[in-house]
């Protein structure tokens, strides 16, 4: 098991402060892998702060896996502190599957809105600031290389 860190997810990164009640933020990190990742290996995207309200978001990749997919890649939190980790709080994916998919997106590529809390209890708020990741469940059958995006819709209240 590995942890790969985007830029934006670095403690040295800058991560937004508050805002007016209701005032969309955004929040997010891309990491391009050049080694096939393996099963258990973790990419932190970004951060969000203190007291933010996650209320929505993306995930979207090149066609990591080629030919027969198998890459199963996950999106959650990591524990900061206040807040319990949750591997799979913003999306327990699946194999993702590149293929086009004609009303959604017309080209090869990965496009997965945030959802499982977000569906099951709706906004997701986080006591102190934490960082968003990703974990790899299953490695690509093939390739396994190529950039993935994270974007994390918060509020502040």
């Amino acid at each position: 098991m590995a942890t790969f860190t985007a830029t934006r997810a670095l403690s040295t990164a800058p991560v937004s402060g508050p805002a007016a009640a209701g005032v969309l933020q955004v929040a997010w990190g891309t990491y391009n892998i050049t080694a096939a990742l393996s099963q258990n290996d973790i990419i932190q995207f970004c951060r969000v702060p203190a007291g933010a309200t996650v209320v929505g978001g993306y995930v979207q990749a090149k066609d990591i896996d080629t030919g027969t997919e198998a890459f199963d890649f996950d999106i959650g939190w990591a524990a900061n502190g206040t807040d319990a980790a949750d591997a799979d709080g913003f999306g327990n994916l699946g194999v993702w599957t590149g293929d086009a998919i004609t009303d959604l997106r017309p080209e090869v590529g990965i496009y997965y809105p945030l959802g499982n809390v977000l569906f099951a209890t709706g906004p997701q708020a986080f006591a102190a600031e934490t960082i968003i990741q990703g974990v790899c469940n299953a490695a690509a059958n093939a390739g396994g290389t190529g950039q993935i995006t994270v974007v994390v819709f918060y509020t502040m209240v």
